[in-house]
């Protein structure tokens, strides 16, 4: 088991991505703290893995939750070896349409929230020679139109990854950070259906997006997340990974 006996944070862990890197922890052999905002998903969540996690239902737009999830943790589970800032909104805006309340909410649940929940885990981080997986986009390099505020507040979760990886590499802290492509999440098939898409989209994607013919599927993102959590990848710290189908930068599809 890649993971035995640590114990994980994961944020978000609730639905989608959070909820499938829950289940691939526990398989690991981890224990691990379920965190969300919806207590039935949760509940459901930690149901099929009782003895292994707890839940925390804490929204993460209040800057006092993540010291409360720090708490919990330890008053559960006594440690944190690996933390997992998975927890994000995804919203849409444009300049024509944020504002300054729009921004800091995005902000706030994006990257502060990461953040003091880094700096609360901190002390435990350092005792155990700890790892800190941010989830990122692949927003982050400039994003959709439509998604302003979501892609800043990725790019600068990035530089958030980069610039502690190099301040705590002697502290023996270990920082590294998936950029996500698209991902089949049940509430990324609901959103789209709500957007005027037909109930079969996800079978019909356009090879430009998903050359393989499919989205990618949480349980794979998953997969990845364990690797920069468990020692096997240690020392490596400061690593910004792209989860998706194409390259990213310089890529130039070809054009039928």
């Amino acid at each position: 088991m890649r993971l035995k006996d640590k114990v994980i944070v994961v944020t978000g862990g609730t639905s989608g991505i959070g909820a499938a890197i829950v289940e691939r922890c526990v398989a690991e052999g981890a224990r691990v703290v379920v965190h969300g905002i919806d207590r039935v998903q949760g509940e459901a969540v930690v149901r099929a893995h009782a003895d292994r996690t707890t839940l925390v239902i804490a929204d993460l737009v209040d800057p006092a939750s993540p010291r409360r999830i720090v708490d919990e943790t330890l008053a559960a589970f006594g440690r944190i070896d690996g933390l997992v800032n998975n927890a994000a909104r995804v919203a849409r805006s444009t300049l024509e349409t944020t504002s300054a309340v729009f921004f800091d909410e995005m902000m706030a649940i994006n990257l502060r929230a990461p953040l003091l929940l880094i700096q609360a885990a901190w002390p435990e981080l350092k005792k155990n020679r700890g790892a800190v997986l941010n989830i990122g986009s692949v927003n982050a390099y400039n994003g959709e139109p439509t998604l302003l505020d979501y892609s800043l507040s990725k790019g600068a979760l990035m530089t958030l990854s980069r610039n502690l990886a190099n301040a705590a590499g002697p502290e023996g802290v270990r920082f590294n950070h998936l950029n996500v492509g698209w991902v089949l999440t049940e509430r990324e098939r609901c959103h789209q259906i709500e957007l005027g898409q037909p109930a079969d989209w996800y079978e019909h994607v356009p090879t430009a997006f998903a050359p393989s013919g499919r989205l990618i599927r949480p349980e794979e993102v998953a997969a990845a997340a364990v690797y920069w959590l468990g020692d096997e990848s240690r020392p490596i710290s400061g690593s910004v990974l792209e989860l998706e189908q194409y390259p990213i930068i310089g890529r130039n599809p070809v054009k039928s």
